[in-house]
């Protein structure tokens, strides 16, 4: 089958197109033929603990995937060749990946697969930094850092599913007025830290009550003076590579702020388990009524992943760039 690496080279990170043989799935296993899979910039930035360190060899890559399922792997109930399934994986820029039974979730029956390709990792996160850690509530104030990403857009989806107003960032003005229809409240037109004014004025001067920072160190601290007493503020991403960053202790101190971290690095297959199990419990019914819908920016051929890269990384899109899967490309 054929099936994308990561290699780092001394021109760069490359990605490159191999004919490997066809994985069987292991105990635990769903083998998925793979229809789309959503790209994700944090895989393909050094720091971020999905590279290969200096001088291994090239890996997989490709964090998520939906398809249909081909073979079950010993003691797999629920599932049945055929059946539609989404989930988080290594290696889903494929022709088949295995994803882990514990990991896999039913595509709603109206999304098609490049929707169903941008669900599971983003909308994971999510999850995570909304609900899991960041305990939003509705009538709450959240700021997105970069809202146009696709962490981003899918903040403010959910934060608007829950019942929360929305106040997000971003270099393009033209790509706020678009996610305007996604219930935007407020766009803050700028790349750098000096939006903590125009927050403080969009909540008559009490803050956001969580912050995503979906950018990085450049504007850490100026998330941080935009809270609200007792704010949370999520670290998610730092796309524009800046790994340090200034902490104002007596803000944190007087406000009663709480700062927490979204990676799934480090988490066991059991935490990974539960976090799917609640997820499938609180927020697949919002996907299946339509009240959550994935935003597809655009769906790139299987064989033009260097085009898709490309554009993802020159900050194009508006939500999930999809690779298609090859069978579709």
């Amino acid at each position: 089958m054929r099936a994308y690496r990561l290699h780092e080279t001394h021109a760069g990170l490359q990605l490159q197109l191999h004919d490997v043989p066809q994985p069987e799935p292991g105990p635990g296993q769903l083998l998925v033929r793979v229809r789309a899979a959503g790209l994700n910039r944090g895989e393909l930035i050094a720091g971020h603990g999905a590279l290969p360190a200096a001088g291994s060899a090239a890996r997989p890559v490709g964090g998520e995937a939906a398809g249909e399922v081909v073979a079950l792997g010993a003691g797999v109930d629920g599932w049945r060749i055929g059946d539609r399934v989404m989930g988080r994986c290594s290696g889903a820029f494929a022709d088949f990946v295995r994803i882990e039974s514990y990991e896999a979730m039913a595509v709603p029956p109206q999304f098609d697969w490049p929707q169903a390709g941008a669900v599971p990792l983003v909308f994971m996160v999510v999850y995570d930094m909304l609900v899991m850690q960041g305990q939003l509530r509705a009538g709450e104030t959240v700021l997105v850092a970069g809202v146009t990403s696709g962490v981003g857009v899918g903040a403010l989806q959910a934060a608007k599913a829950i019942g929360a107003k929305v106040i997000g960032t971003s270099g393009s003005a033209a790509k706020l007025e678009r996610l305007k229809t996604e219930g935007l409240d407020v766009g803050i037109h700028t790349r750098g830290p000096d939006f903590v004014d125009a927050v403080l004025q969009a909540t008559e001067g009490r803050g956001a009550d969580l912050a995503i920072d979906a950018v990085g160190g450049s504007v850490f601290a100026a998330c941080l003076r935009a809270l609200a007493y007792e704010g949370r503020l999520a670290m998610v991403g730092y796309v524009d590579g800046q790994l340090r960053a200034e902490l104002d202790l007596a803000t944190l101190h007087t406000k009663r702020l709480r700062v927490f971290g979204v990676s799934n690095k480090l988490r066991t297959p059991q935490q990974r388990a539960e976090q799917v199990s609640a997820f499938k419990r609180d927020w697949l019914p919002l996907f299946q009524s339509g009240r959550l819908r994935p935003r597809v920016d655009r769906v790139v051929p299987f064989d033009r992943l260097d085009e898709a890269r490309a554009g993802m990384e020159a900050g194009e899109h508006v939500g999930k760039i999809v690779l298609a899967g090859s069978a579709d490309a």
